[in-house]
């Protein structure tokens, strides 16, 4: 198959990345953003475009309360299994939300797409390395249930591009930074080095991701005249951001930009360094603008 098959019929990236969305088959949504990451369409920035509240979603896994989800030993397979496949569950949805940023927000900088599009791509592949582990282990995406924690808060910040830099990327992408590193851990207790060592790649490109977020993040404050703490201070409370709970990640939490003032903030700590801002600078507000 040509790599650009799965974007046949849209004549810019992000009229593909709003037919991709709608994809409900996971291999359909997986080869259109890998192949939209490498893609040279147009960007189409300027286009006015409508997603649907709702992503396109297969009809498993069953979506529950968070409540409802059963907790499982890491001494099973099985256990091992129902672990992955909420990872799982969680990078389908990550593609969603890489998508849904290029397709929703319009009047932004070619870089901006490019860079969501690129994450869309790595998050398509992360979910490839989950669900082929998943069927080493005799199990398949849908076969355990799953909850709709992440979507939920993309719906609450659909209409404010600034709310979902801040809160997406940099708050609840950010956890999976400070959650990494205890479930490889448990993954390699329980002998489990071939999971372990994908928890390693997504934790690695995760860093990225939402270095890109506080990225943007930042572009768009400068650009509105606010200053970053102020004004995450006032989204978190607007749109009902999670408080983060420890233990944190510091050094992947530095890495993907997030600076002293923001850590002090985050863990309760006085800040003696005085380095700034509540978002940790990954480039001046100019070069955010590429």
């Amino acid at each position: 198959m040509p790599p650009d098959a799965p974007l046949a019929g849209a004549s810019t990236a992000r009229r593909a990345a709003l037919l991709a969305l709608a994809r409900s088959e996971p291999e359909a949504k997986v080869a259109a953003a890998r192949a939209l990451a490498t893609s040279r369409l147009p960007i189409g920035a300027d286009e006015s475009l409508t997603p649907s509240d709702w992503p396109g979603r297969p009809e498993r896994p069953r979506l529950v309360s968070p409540r409802e989800l059963e907790r499982r030993s890491m001494s099973s397979v099985a256990g091992r299994a129902a672990l992955l496949h909420a990872l799982a569950h969680i990078e389908f949805n990550a593609i969603d939300l890489a998508l849904d940023a290029v397709a929703r927000f319009d009047g932004l900088p070619e870089a901006f797409y490019r860079d969501w599009l690129g994450v869309a791509g790595e998050e398509a592949f992360h979910f490839t390395l989950l669900q082929d582990r998943l069927a080493a282990l005799g199990h398949a995406y849908g076969d355990f249930p799953a909850h709709d924690g992440l979507w939920e808060m993309a719906l609450k910040t659909r209409g404010e591009v600034l709310a979902r830099m801040a809160i997406v990327p940099r708050t609840l992408e950010a956890r999976g930074l400070d959650a990494s590193p205890p479930i490889r851990a448990k993954l390699a207790q329980a002998g489990d080095h071939e999971s372990a060592a994908i928890l390693d790649v997504i934790l690695r490109d995760e860093i990225g991701h939402v270095a890109i977020g506080n990225r943007w993040f930042r572009h768009l404050a400068a650009r509105a005249g606010v200053a970053p703490l102020a004004l995450y201070e006032s989204l978190a409370q607007r749109y009902g951001a999670p408080r983060p709970k420890g233990p944190f990640n510091l050094a992947a939490r530095r890495q993907a930009g997030f600076d002293d003032d923001e850590l002090a903030a985050l863990t309760g700590e006085p800040n003696r360094t005085s380095a700034g801002a509540l978002v940790g600078r990954v480039g001046g507000a100019d070069d955010d603008a590429r």
